[in-house]
């Protein structure tokens, strides 16, 4: 058990990285609120006292159109990123996400809604790129995982808040929530440090060393200053083509681990979940609770067992989190197969038709406890300087285009086979990322990012013995940084 003498001494001396952390990633909030936004706005919208003329039709579009936005943004956050750096590309996304909002509010016709959800998705793709870089660069190893997880945490209040304020209010409400968000974000994070990492990257020592010591007031920023230097020296010296990804060792097992973890959130079935909740309930009978008190109490779970998971991480680790994410998502999702196999033989299951949202609520705290927040701080963990930005945004893309196919394997089984048949199909690919996760995924928990690239290309020295081969060489390279 972690005692709480051993939580002060893992954040002491930390306050300045976190204080950036929560500074950059507030506008996350609002990210998350448009991500959520149609479930509770679409009825208004479709209703007869609508501010704005939406047929069914055009509602569909009004989901479609953020994730569309999201796909058409990877190559500009991958430019961005590298081009103005993490933290600007949070300030234009922010930015962006806000003007974003003063459209949905102001709207005299859907035809505003579809330009601004479209550039909110291109923003929500810069900001899920650009913050998990900025926090793995600037962070201390002790509370990496912890502040790489704010973004998930940000994200699943903003999902929780539309859906709790959005019902009860007119529509304009929760887009001036959305625009004070961006607008904190606005108002605090440009005083932060940059990423210093980024600022040696772009050969700027002195900045650098400025950063670290806002960042580390109490740390020796000459020392890491050289650690970080070396890495990148080195890192600069491989090549940083896009098919190295693939030609490259390391970069490709990093590759394989993103590509897997991004697609298993999906399809462990998240995005069918949160987006037909109330129809798995309908369907399965359930008459104990009311279908919008049920998807408040879902994102409620997620963002509790999220926030477990973000405290946990750095002591107990990515792979235990992983593991245990799994096997107990897995056996939700397994009940809710059996329970509609049973119903679809026509057995008599309307007296167990309570497992189905104890097990969807089951489902939200598992899988938020480690497969909904464990990659968002493997991506900017595992890939070097030189492939960050290309490997995000192929990540990125990957997290995308497996939420539309989850969504189109569940929709057309379902009509095809029956509702049991997807999730079984869900189910099974939560236990095959547990195989997944002890087979091939390292613990990164307590390393740097360069010890990280050392275990990806197959180096078994690790941990405390790696730590002074770099500081040799980090020596070695101190011309770099006079």
């Amino acid at each position: 058990m972690l005692l709480p003498g051993s939580v002060t001494d893992k954040f002491q001396g930390t306050f300045p990285q976190l204080l950036a952390a929560v500074s950059g990633t507030l506008s996350c909030i609002s990210d998350g609120m448009q991500y959520g936004w149609t479930a509770p706005a679409i009825p208004k919208l479709l209703s007869k006292d609508s501010p704005v003329v939406v047929t069914e039709h055009q509602a569909e579009w009004l989901e479609t159109i953020l994730m569309l936005g999201a796909c058409c943004g990877l190559p500009l956050t991958m430019f961005l990123v590298d081009k103005i750096g993490r933290k600007g590309s949070l300030i234009g996304s922010s930015s962006t996400t806000l003007v974003a909002w003063i459209i949905i509010a102001l709207a005299p016709s859907v035809e505003y809604i579809y330009v601004a959800r479209f550039f909110a998705g291109v923003a929500g793709d810069t900001a899920f790129v650009a913050a998990p870089m900025y926090i793995a660069e600037m962070a201390d190893q002790k509370i990496r995982g912890f502040l790489s997880s704010i973004i998930y945490l940000m994200m699943l209040i903003g999902v929780l808040l539309v859906y709790c304020v959005t019902p009860f209010v007119p529509l304009w409400v929760p887009c001036v929530i959305g625009i004070c968000f961006n607008a904190m974000t606005l108002a605090s994070f440009p005083f932060m440090p940059d990423s210093p990492y980024y600022l040696l990257y772009k050969d700027k020592p002195e900045e650098a060393k400025r950063s670290l010591k806002r960042l580390r007031p109490g740390g020796n920023p000459d020392i890491e200053i050289k650690e970080i230097a070396a890495a990148i020296e080195r890192q600069k010296s491989e090549k940083g083509r896009p098919q190295d990804l693939i030609l490259v060792k390391s970069n490709r097992k990093a590759l394989l681990i993103m590509v897997w973890l991004n697609g298993s959130q999906h399809m462990s079935s998240i995005s069918v979940m949160l987006m037909n909740l109330h129809s798995i309930l309908e369907e399965a009978g359930a008459v104990y609770i009311a279908s919008s008190t049920a998807a408040i109490i879902f994102s409620a779970i997620m963002f509790c067992a999220a926030m477990s998971a973000s405290l946990a991480i750095d002591n107990f680790g990515r792979r235990v989190l992983l593991v245990t994410s799994g096997i107990f998502a897995g056996l939700s999702l397994g009940v809710i197969a059996l329970y509609f196999t049973l119903k679809n033989l026509e057995y008599d299951v309307m007296y167990i038709s309570w497992v189905v949202p104890l097990s969807v609520m089951a489902y939200a705290a598992a899988f938020k406890f480690g497969i909904g927040l464990v990659p968002i701080v493997l991506t900017a963990e595992l890939f070097p300087a030189k492939m960050k930005a290309i490997g995000m945004t192929i990540s990125d893309a990957c997290y995308v285009g497996f939420s539309v196919i989850s969504l189109q394997i569940y929709h057309k089984l379902k009509n095809s086979l029956g509702l049991h048949v997807p999730f079984y199909i869900f189910a099974c690919w939560c236990f095959c990322t547990v195989i997944f996760t002890l087979l091939f995924i390292p613990e990164t928990k307590g390393k740097t990012l360069e010890e990280i690239q050392f275990i990806l290309k197959g180096n078994e020295t690790k941990g405390d013995d790696a730590r002074p081969n770099i500081e040799v060489e980090a020596y070695k390279n101190e011309a770099f940084v006079s």
